[in-house]
């Protein structure tokens, strides 16, 4: 679907897509004994060993209940794969070799899979239906739109896809047979709102609305008479966003802050109007989801910087998940009977593999073994949280790895890595781009400065209509709080992120010449200007709330020139890398073309890499590797000389 709430913000400008690029979302492993760890130096790995692990993402139970469904890299691209629940080899069910293959899911009825591609990441996703005689049919054909799968029939008669082919900057709603393919518009949307969550009696969509990049509404619709209520009134500003509509239909589930700094879980009863709390944490509960057969519901909450898995049989009676080391529970699937689940096991020394527990005999198997077999990874480091005051006093979390061996004796290079946004979060989790750099001598803080999210509200709206100014300045805070380590040495600290983060790189370098140096540009905005102007048409619903956050590209002009990198790159003297995907649709390639020229005007040594095969974020192997590896030796160049 359309972005969520709390993807607005991220949507736009989202770090690296790839797992190999950024911190996935994760939990830490069982820590390794000190005296352990001590005993010997990491062995230092290249990046094809790094890139030999496998991604992989995504559950589906056959109906038979004997298969599971994901998606996987092996193959160098995504493909979908499907596997025996009690393990075996993966055997693919899609063979590109060009363009990433995510599996949607297995229908409800019989072994014919539902997946979505784009087109070398130009993020025009497209559904389509594997047959059982493995032949493969578009159920969305067309050039310029995008499309995705928005929920099944309960009976799994037909399943609800949403489209913008009548109008770029509207999704609307069609319920497709499962049999024929025949569909039907079942929602025109006029509204410019996100359509969310359809209940399963097909009478009820829910509608989001983002008034800003920090408020935004839930409205839901009748589709028997036509009726939009709104259902989140509320005076000062809060986020609302619809989670999921219960098994009976009766009630909608959403997540609110109205109340206090984190969101909770929220009910409306569809008859009566009347609005209750369901769940709550002491963090952002960030979402919560129905079983298929309605039994179970689980619910996800965002923990400092690290994701808590919730399963509840029914509303309230918690359900003991697995305890296995080595990592966190996360993308919680139930088979159709309730009697199987499927799981990712993620960590910091560990990518996500997938399980399925069995609740019959309390059995856990793991399908995947995800790490390179030639990686130890006793080599690998814990990431810890750590805080310290911004230059105001603000609170900056992060998420910090340290090199082995790294000591005053034997002092190391840092990087400050940023994450895309505005309004991501570096989250604990496996990282191979970030246990390459740390594998070979370099420490790296994941900062989530001011405008983060996972840290309240008012922490997320601390960068509003500030960015290139104190958002920045706690990212040289985090220069500051390395330098302070013992451990680091304070002239060899760099600056690297993506997107929103690429941004972030660029000010440090053209607002803040004297504090980093060298700069890591991947993807990343130099003129805001341009940049909103050509925010894709399928982001309509998001685009004025990012005009509130960031500035209107016309009655902002002079602000927004003053805060691009782009026009002020004569004062860029550090050398940058910039890294681009050709066919990215969120930060075009025009945004690195103009900030390399302009620097290279400059005499300082700029490197430039061009993927033409990927977008907003690299998601094949061979270019993750080739990014990495440039990385790493554009580090060791300037910072290790």
């Amino acid at each position: 679907m359309s972005p969520s709430r709390h993807a607005v913000r991220c949507a736009l400008f989202a770090l690296f897509a790839s797992a190999a690029l950024a911190p996935a979302y994760g939990a830490a492993p069982a820590k390794v004994p000190a005296a352990k760890a001590a005993a010997k130096a990491p062995k230092r790995y290249t990046i094809e060993q790094f890139m030999a692990t496998t991604s992989v993402t995504g559950a589906s139970f056959s109906k038979d209940e004997k298969q599971i469904l994901f998606s996987s890299n092996e193959s160098g691209i995504f493909n979908v794969y499907t596997m025996p629940v009690g393990g075996g080899a993966p055997r693919a069910l899609t063979k590109s070799t060009t363009d990433s293959t995510y599996a949607v899911g297995y229908f409800y009825n019989d072994d014919r899979i539902l997946f979505t591609r784009d087109q070398g990441g130009n993020e025009r996703n497209h559904l389509f239906v594997r047959e059982l005689d493995g032949a493969e049919r578009d159920l969305t054909p067309g050039e310029k739109h995008r499309a995705s799968f928005a929920g099944w029939v309960p009976d799994g008669s037909g399943f609800y896809v949403v489209t913008n082919e009548r109008d770029p900057k509207f999704f609307d709603l069609y319920l497709y047979d499962a049999k024929s393919y025949a569909r039907k518009m079942v929602y025109r949307n006029e509204s410019g709102m996100s359509i969310s969550a359809v209940s399963r009696d097909g009478n009820w969509v829910a509608l989001d609305k983002s008034n800003t990049t920090s408020d935004s509404d839930v409205y839901v619709v009748d589709l028997r008479t036509g009726a939009t209520k709104h259902i989140t009134p509320h005076k000062e500003p809060a986020g609302h966003s619809a989670a999921s509509f219960d098994p009976d239909s009766k009630r909608l589930l959403f997540t609110s802050n109205a109340e206090g700094e984190f969101s909770r879980i929220m009910a409306y009863d569809l008859q009566s109007g009347a609005v209750s709390e369901v769940e709550k944490a002491d963090w952002d509960l960030l979402d919560t989801r129905y079983s298929r057969n309605g039994r179970h519901r689980v619910s996800v909450v965002n923990r400092d910087g690290s994701i808590d898995v919730r399963v509840y049989d029914g509303d309230t009676r918690p359900v003991s998940l697995p305890k296995l080391p080595g990592g966190e529970i996360r993308q919680v699937t139930f088979s159709e009977s309730g009697k199987r689940m499927a799981f990712y096991l993620n960590g910091d020394r560990s990518p996500s593999n997938l399980y399925v527990h069995d609740f019959g005999t309390g059995k856990t198997t793991q399908l995947t073994r995800s790490l390179s077999k030639e990686i130890d990874p006793n080599d690998l480091v814990e990431a810890e949280v750590v805080r310290f005051r911004s230059f105001d006093g603000t609170v900056i979390p992060s998420i910090y790895y340290k090199p082995k061996g790294a000591s005053p004796n034997a002092k190391v290079p840092a990087v400050v890595l940023v994450h895309g946004g505005p309004g991501g979060q570096t989250m604990r989790g496996y990282s191979a781009q970030v246990q390459y750099l740390v594998n070979h001598g370099y420490a790296v803080l994941g900062i989530n400065n001011r405008g983060s999210s996972g840290y309240g509200k008012t922490f997320f709206r601390a960068d509003d209509r500030k960015h290139g100014l104190e958002p920045l300045w706690d990212c040289v805070e985090a220069k500051t709080w390395l330098a302070s380590q013992g451990y680091i040495d304070p002239e060899r600290i760099a600056i690297m992120g993506g997107s929103y983060g690429g941004y972030m790189t660029l000010s440090a370098l053209a607002f803040r010449p004297e504090a980093f140096k060298v700069g890591i540009d991947i993807f990343g905005v130099s003129n805001w200007i341009r940049t909103l102007e050509s925010i894709p048409p399928y982001w309509e619903a998001q685009r004025k709330a990012l005009y509130d956050e960031i500035g209107d590209p016309v009655k902002d002009k002079d602000f927004l020139t003053a805060t691009s990198p782009l026009f002020h790159a004569d004062k860029i003297r550090k050398p940058l890398l910039v890294i681009q995907g050709a066919n990215d649709p969120r930060v075009i390639k025009p945004e690195s073309d103009e900030i390399v020229e302009a620097v290279r005007k400059n005499q300082v040594p700029v490197e430039y890499i061009v993927f033409p095969d990927e977008g907003h974020g690299f998601s094949k192997k061979k270019n993750q590797a080739e990014a990495s590896a440039k990385i790493l030796a554009f580090l060791d160049k300037y910072l290790k000389q």
